[in-house]
Formats: C-alpha cells, sequence, structure tokens
C-alpha cells in the first residue's frame, strides 16, 4: 500500500443509472443462483455464530462487515469474469488489506452509535429498547407493540434524526471496502473518497435507495398480504409455513442482489466502461 495519497478519479451518473445497478445486480445473480444463496447462507451463519460470542459478538459483527462485504465483491468481480461465486470468498477480506478494512468497521460503530444516541435523546430510547428487546411470542401482542412503538410521535422523530445522522457514515463507508481492495487505498482516503463519489452521485443513489425500499419493503408486505387472502382458509401452521416458503426465497434473492449492487454501483462510478479480462480458460 503506497504512503502517498492518489487522486482517485470517479464518473458522474445521471438518475437512472441507480436502476441500472439493480437490473446489472439481478442479471449477475441470475447467472449463478445457488452459488449467491449459498454464499449469502454462509454469511448470516458466521454472522449469527459471531453474535453469540459474549461481551465482543453484537459489535463485532459490525466491525466485520467490510470485511465481509470483500467477500462479495470478490465473488462479484470473478463472475465478471466468468467465474462463479464461491464460499470461500467469504473469507477473501481477511487476506486483502485487513488493517484498512477494520478502521472501515469502526467508523461504522460509531456512526451507529452516534445515530443511536440520538434517537435516544429525542425519545428516552424507546426505538433502542424496541429493537434490542425480543417481541412478544403472541402476533397479536407483537403487532400492538410495534404499533404502539412506532407511532409515538417521539420515535418518528428519533428514527428521522438517527437517519440524517447515519446518513454521511452510510455514504462514507459505500465504496470505501471497494477502494480499499481494488485501489489499495488507505482507510481514511477510502472513506473520504466514497463520500464525495456519493454525494456527486445522489441522483442515482436516491433512485436506488427508493427502489430497493419499493423491492426489499414494500413488496415482502404485499406478498405476505396477498398470501394470508389466497390461503385464508388453512390452518395458521399450515398458512404460516407456505408464507415463509414463498417470502424467504424472495427475500434472499433480493438481499443477494443488493450485495451484488454494491460491486455494479463501484464499477460504474470507479470504473466506467472498463471491461475485465476472463478468468484463465474461459
Amino acid at each position: 500500500m503506497s504512503d502517498v495519497p492518489r487522486d482517485i478519479v470517479f464518473t458522474r451518473h445521471d438518475a437512472s443509472h441507480g436502476l441500472r445497478w439493480l437490473r446489472d445486480a439481478a442479471m449477475m445473480f441470475a447467472q449463478a443462483r445457488i452459488g449467491w444463496l449459498a454464499l449469502l447462507l454462509a454469511y448470516y451463519l458466521v454472522l449469527a455464530a459471531i453474535r453469540v460470542v459474549p461481551f465482543v459478538g453484537a459489535i463485532a459483527v459490525f466491525l466485520l462487515k467490510p470485511v465481509f462485504a470483500v467477500g462479495f465483491l470478490a465473488a462479484a468481480w470473478t463472475v465478471e469474469r466468468g467465474g462463479k461465486p464461491r464460499t470461500r470468498h467469504l473469507l477473501q477480506g481477511f487476506q486483502s488489506n485487513l488493517s484498512a478494512l477494520l478502521p472501515i468497521g469502526v467508523v461504522i460503530v460509531l456512526g451507529i452509535s452516534v445515530a443511536a444516541l440520538a434517537s435516544a435523546l429525542v425519545d428516552g430510547g424507546k426505538l433502542i429498547e424496541f429493537i434490542t428487546n425480543p417481541p412478544p411470542a403472541s402476533a397479536t401482542e407483537g403487532a400492538e407493540k410495534v404499533e404502539s412503538v412506532l407511532g409515538d410521535t417521539s420515535v418518528q422523530i428519533g428514527m428521522l434524526l438517527a437517519a440524517l445522522c447515519a446518513l454521511p457514515v452510510v455514504l462514507a463507508v459505500w465504496f470505501a471496502p471497494a477502494l480499499v481492495v481494488f485501489q489499495d487505498v488507505r482507510a481514511s482516503q477510502a472513506l473520504a473518497v466514497s463520500l464525495r463519489a456519493a454525494v456527486a452521485n445522489w441522483r442515482p443513489l436516491a433512485v436506488y435507495a427508493l427502489a430497493v425500499f419499493v423491492f426489499a419493503g414494500i413488496m415482502p408486505t404485499v406478498l405476505v398480504a396477498m398470501l394470508s387472502l389466497v390461503l385464508a382458509g388453512l390452518s395458521e401452521g399450515v398458512r404460516a409455513m407456505l408464507t415463509y416458503a414463498v417470502v424467504l426465497p424472495y427475500v434472499a434473492m433480493i438481499v443477494a442482489i443488493m450485495q451484488i449492487a454494491d460491486y455494479v454501483s463501484y464499477r460504474d462510478l470507479f470504473h466506467a466502461g472498463e471491461t475485465l479480462a476472463p478468468l484463465p480458460g474461459r
């Protein structure tokens, strides 16, 4: 890694590229569905194992997010060159500038802490308590708790303030892992360049965020509502099983596509128009 910072050029795109990122990511996902889903499953199993570590597990999950993000970047880079995503890609970040990736994780932890503190100052900690405490076992009680908490004006204001506080951190870490791995820069420069590129491309990022909200936020809710109507005559257990059988694969697909879109958007901004050489033997 060079000690001399260098200028990193990025392209400014119009708003339509936000949808293009999702489209291209979906096409890349379609090339190796099983491989991507296996990688995603391995990722969440590893996160679950880390989370149960006493005292440090919850923080370690966020510290290591940039490291594991490199796994999806490496898998996407491989697929773009004609290869397949493998579960071994998940550990690629531990071999690629780990000393620069971990500080990005520290920034994520600090950003989450500031956002949580901001919401607590407004709602007295109601949002944090709601997130950290498990919901009631009863579906009815759970729905009532959600309605009670999210219907509270102070919680709504706290959520808005937390989102505003977290936004600069989100933009700073968006492209940072890719910049560290593919352009061999230090964490501080990667964060700064990512923030500048994200602000300069706020239009496609806003369109991308809106599309993600529709596909990952609204569509699952619509699916559940439709299935509830279609399966109304079945027992509660069968209805729940069939609902999960439909909704969970959809959610897994969307999450995988979002992971791939991180790579697609990075390539579009920092390597616009470039093509990669195919893997040997392809």
